[in-house]
């Protein structure tokens, strides 16, 4: 039986009208119009999400790799989600040799992963070797008061401002930017505070993006 963490999403042990089950999925259902080709999800969790994109791209995606750095939760989603475009293996995002390991992606999801991680930079880089020229990075993390800062979550090393998780991404040929509360995925609006925040970053097709 899994370890509850307290931030794990597992959706056949929580209630379909469970809030953070609702959230995540929603954001892995936003993901899908931009995958194709290779993907990787780093820092899959359970690999719900994984199994999501195979399914619902699998006229676009050729392959999906899940990868996340708890053994036990790989073991679960390999024993959970099949599909034979997918697949699952535990490794450190931070990792040196990761693109030596996995080779190359068009498109990686990377969702929730920031805020666990003090080597930020190391992530950033790696994001970047492991990105095809021309590929698409989505990225998200949850605000708050900034980088260094304390969290009221104990599996946080810290929560990003909003300003703070927008400049991660300025070598980016172009970035576009959306905000999550609940369900509900949006372009900003003027006056409106929120939780979370989505990158969808294009990396330039010459020239290295970090």
């Amino acid at each position: 039986m899994l370890k509850d963490t307290g931030e794990r999403v597992i959706p056949e042990f929580m209630k379909p009208e469970n809030n953070m089950l609702l959230e995540h999925m929603a954001r892995y259902q936003f993901a899908l119009r931009y995958m194709y080709g290779r993907v990787l999800d780093l820092s899959c969790g359970a690999g719900y999400g994984t199994h999501m994109i195979a399914k619902g791209r699998k006229r676009k995606v050729r392959e999906v790799i899940g990868v996340d750095i708890n053994e036990e939760i790989i073991r679960y989603a390999r024993g959970r989600y099949y599909h034979p475009n997918s697949s699952f293996h535990v490794y450190n995002a931070t990792g040196d040799t990761l693109p030596e390991e996995l080779g190359t992606f068009d498109c990686i999801v990377s969702f929730e992963t920031l805020e666990h991680i003090a080597e930020e930079e190391l992530l950033l880089r790696n994001y970047d070797r492991l990105l095809k020229p021309g590929g698409t990075l989505l990225v998200s993390t949850p605000f708050g008061q900034g980088r260094g800062k304390p969290t009221r979550s104990p599996f946080h090393v810290h929560q990003l401002t909003s300003e703070e998780f927008r400049d991660l991404f300025t070598a980016y040929e172009r970035t576009s930017f959306y905000y999550q509360e609940g369900v509900l995925i949006e372009p900003p609006r003027e006056n409106v505070s929120y939780p979370l925040g989505i990158a969808v970053a294009f990396k330039p097709h010459s020239s290295k993006a970090t």
